[in-house]
């Protein structure tokens, strides 16, 4: 069996909305379209209001109705030795970064980015908390992490 290529965690606030949504539909797009390489895909939350839960039945609509099951995810927090183990970690937001930041050691050798960093042309470098929103929040926030997912997917196929 060959080993790991890369290694990625997805992080928001609670690893129920944003994170699952980006660890599954990066799953999905990275088979598609970097099939040779290897992964190991997680999500995690900054903070740790809902681990152990499921993602929010929303996020899973969203991602159901676009072919992607989110069921099987729990939330779980992010950890200092996350930044040890994961090539990328890749946050949702500019808070999100900044809480990764302090959880982060002074030495980790993690790649921290925003997600949407991954999709120039989508204008923005936030994905917004759906989480007090709506069905048209969480769908719009589907489109701009399979956008990013997308060409993050593409970034590794034509760089690894």
């Amino acid at each position: 069996m060959l080993g790991i290529n890369v290694k990625v965690l997805f992080v928001c606030m609670g690893n129920i909305c944003r994170s699952p949504t980006a660890e599954a539909v990066f799953r999905a797009r990275a088979a598609q379209l970097a099939p040779t390489l290897t992964l190991c895909v997680d999500s995690a939350g900054t903070h740790g209001y809902h681990i152990g839960h499921a993602p929010d039945e929303r996020a899973q609509a969203a991602a159901k109705r676009r072919g992607i099951d989110l069921a099987d995810l729990t939330a779980r927090q992010l950890l200092s030795g996350d930044f040890d183990w994961f090539d990328y970690v890749l946050v949702m937001d500019e808070r999100n970064l900044s809480d990764a930041k302090a959880i982060a050691p002074q030495s980790y050798g993690a790649r921290l980015q925003r997600l949407l960093e991954y999709g120039p042309d989508i204008g923005v470098l936030d994905v917004p908390d759906p989480y007090y929103g709506d069905v048209q929040d969480f769908d719009r926030v589907f489109e701009l992490i399979d956008a990013a997912a997308c060409g993050f997917a593409k970034h590794l196929a034509d760089t690894l």
